[in-house]
């Protein structure tokens, strides 16, 4: 495809921006005015918190750091990477919701974006009225707006609401509206950032399909955020992956996944991890356990039957004394939809480093092919759902055929029977004659 102004709908060049840490108003314009007059002269600010003392302030954080990018019309893009790797400000950038501190931002088209819950709907407004704003700021009138009334109140599936104040919306109806608007009113360009997760798992598909006929039928172009790898392979015909404020790679959706996954390495049973390899790091960091090496054992290579257990020793540090704690496994196809999962008991351990940690997971029953492995300790003394201490999505992958003793009376397909065989049933069918 030819790189010109007809074909491309977003060009970035250059791109940086940079924040400035510790630089926050001191509450008045009095405190300010004094913060400022005490930087000026060198002098300490009068301000500063007893026991911080220089801390953050006139440090600065690059959240992009020089990214070169062409996105063509027509075209569904994923970007993706860890949190902190930069999507959310490369979206805000592309919205005009803050400027690069430098670089160029070219766009060809009109934007409609969903980048949190909420974004562009005034609360005061039913969600009809917001309809008109939201129609307002893309450049429509009010005629081609009325013209499409009926079709975004519908796809929301908010009707009944809809001449409400959008403040009295839960999360996911705003979702829903939100979406809706942006879907339907006239821009050549949608952005998305991962706020479909906050909306039920129906509203999602059909959201989904939305967004890949916008960019199949109707050519327009569609970036997409999500930390969801299976939406990213439904919709996405190639993918970015930001690492650190920079494009790590560029290319098809299959590959991209690999890298942001680190799993597109040859098989290794010796694996160690670092930041990188997160998804999911506690709010306070590694404060309580920090998982560092994994290593598979009685093996030489990767390669198991359905018949053996996988056994695998993992190292890890732990910060402070552990009165129970959980462990989690879990076998996860290609498309990295979880196919097992097997629960620790509670774990005890004193703070210490390199503890150690055997683990076995029987592969009986699970279908040949290729899986990857998710490691998670997370905190089981909690009433809701268990909380994630520090988690690593790919951690490893396995290859398992199936053993020989195993008879087959056809071609098993994981993608229509799934990737767990169960057990064989006793069937016992009595068979009327007339």
């Amino acid at each position: 495809m030819s790189e010109n102004r007809k074909d491309i709908a977003i060009r970035v060049s250059g791109v940086k921006k940079r924040y400035r840490l510790g630089q926050i108003g001191g509450g008045t314009l009095q405190a300010d005015l004094q913060s400022w007059w005490a930087r000026v002269r060198g002098k300490e600010d009068p301000n500063t918190k007893i026991g911080e003392g220089e801390r953050s302030h006139g440090k600065t954080f690059m959240a992009l750091n020089g990214i070169d990018l062409s996105i063509y019309q027509g075209e569904a893009v994923g970007i993706i990477g860890s949190n902190g790797a930069g999507k959310s400000t490369l979206l805000k950038l592309l919205s005009k919701v803050t400027a690069p501190t430098e670089g160029e931002i070219d766009i060809y088209g009109r934007i409609a974006s969903m980048l949190e819950v909420g974004t562009g709907f005034h609360p005061e407004m039913t969600g009809r009225e917001n309809v008109y704003l939201n129609g307002a700021i893309l450049g429509m009138t009010k005629e081609e707006i009325d013209a499409k009334m009926e079709k975004i109140i519908d796809f929301s599936e908010v009707r009944e609401f809809i001449d409400t104040p959008v403040k009295r919306y839960s999360s996911g109806m705003f979702v829903k509206l939100a979406f809706s608007v942006a879907a339907h009113l006239d821009s050549e360009i949608m952005i998305m950032d991962e706020v479909l997760a906050v909306g039920d798992m129906a509203f999602q598909k059909k959201c989904l399909t939305k967004m890949r006929e916008a960019a199949k039928q109707d050519g327009r172009t569609v970036l997409y955020v999500s930390h969801n790898m299976n939406t990213i392979r439904q919709l996405c015909d190639r993918c970015i992956v930001l690492d650190k404020g920079k494009v790590v790679f560029e290319g098809d959706t299959e590959s991209a996944i690999k890298v942001y996954l680190h799993t597109d390495d040859d098989y290794e049973n010796a694996l160690f991890y670092n930041l990188d390899n997160r998804n999911h790091v506690s709010e306070n960091g590694f404060s309580v356990v920090k998982m560092k090496s994994v290593q598979i054992l009685e093996k030489e290579d990767v390669s198991f039957v359905n018949t053996e257990s996988l056994k695998f020793r993992l190292i890890f540090d732990a910060y402070k004394k552990i009165n129970g704690i959980g462990f989690r496994v879990t076998l996860m196809n290609s498309s990295f939809i979880p196919v097992a999962t097997s629960y620790s008991n509670y774990l005890y351990f004193d703070e210490g480093k390199d503890l150690e940690g055997n683990i076995e997971m029987k592969l009986d029953s699970i279908r040949e092919g290729e899986y990857y492995i998710a490691l998670g300790f997370f905190d089981i003394n909690t009433a809701s759902l268990p909380y994630c201490n520090d988690f690593v999505s790919g951690a490893f992958k396995i290859k398992i055929s199936k053993s020989p003793k195993n008879k087959q009376l056809f071609m098993w397909n994981n993608e229509h029977y799934g990737a767990y065989e169960i057990e064989p049933l006793s069937f016992n069918i009595n068979v009327n004659v007339n």
